[in-house]
């Protein structure tokens, strides 16, 4: 996945850095989206967003630890970055038992902030990937027969083929055809990878 399909959406109820770090980010080729406080962003927030929360710590009415805690609860996966004017250990423990990718202090190190928005975006292409290979890996395994699955869970338990063929009550050859025709709907050509699209 290219970050151009990610956006970074920055909350902070401080204009003047909102907007600076908006332009800042745009000129270096992010998408982004403005957001003034947490309660405008619980309010707009879609499931099929994706890219990463650049969120003020401090602020008014629902501060940056409770919206992380808000969006989890929601089933939220935007990994965030926390940035603070105002920073302190025990801040960035409380920042860092949420879950925060990142916490960044005022005045932001651009080579920091860009750093933390990569690893962000990195984790949410990895985890976008994870999920393709998890449909992929299920839509594949629909297509089987029921034969066919009833192998596959004796392959993946680590049965030989002549056990298989015992259990079954049919031939080892008929067994060799099953698997075969299994592996090949499922793309795979190694008993390590059948294994591993059953996890």
């Amino acid at each position: 996945m290219k970050n151009d399909h990610l956006t970074l959406f920055i909350i902070d109820d401080d204009p003047g850095v909102r907007d600076s770090l908006g332009l800042l980010l745009a000129v270096r080729g992010y998408r982004t989206a403005l957001f003034a406080c947490a309660k405008d962003f619980l309010s707009a927030w879609r499931p099929d967003w994706m890219g990463a929360i650049l969120c003020d710590i401090r602020m008014p009415d629902i501060d940056g630890l409770e919206l992380l805690g808000r969006l989890q609860q929601q089933g939220c996966a935007l990994p965030c970055i926390m940035i603070t004017g105002h920073g302190d250990v025990d801040l960035a423990r409380q920042a860092f038992k949420a879950k925060a990718v990142d916490f960044l202090e005022k005045p932001l190190d651009d080579a920091k902030l860009i750093a933390a928005i990569e690893e962000a975006f990195a984790s949410v292409s990895s985890l976008h990937n994870s999920d393709l290979q998890r449909k992929q890996a299920s839509e594949s395994l629909a297509k089987l027969t029921a034969r066919e699955r009833e192998v596959l869970g004796h392959v993946v338990a680590g049965a030989k083929n002549s056990e298989i063929a015992q259990q079954l009550g049919i031939s080892v050859r008929t067994v060799e055809v099953h698997k075969s025709r299994l592996m090949d709907k499922l793309g795979v050509d190694n008993i390590a990878d059948l294994v591993r699209m059953t996890l």
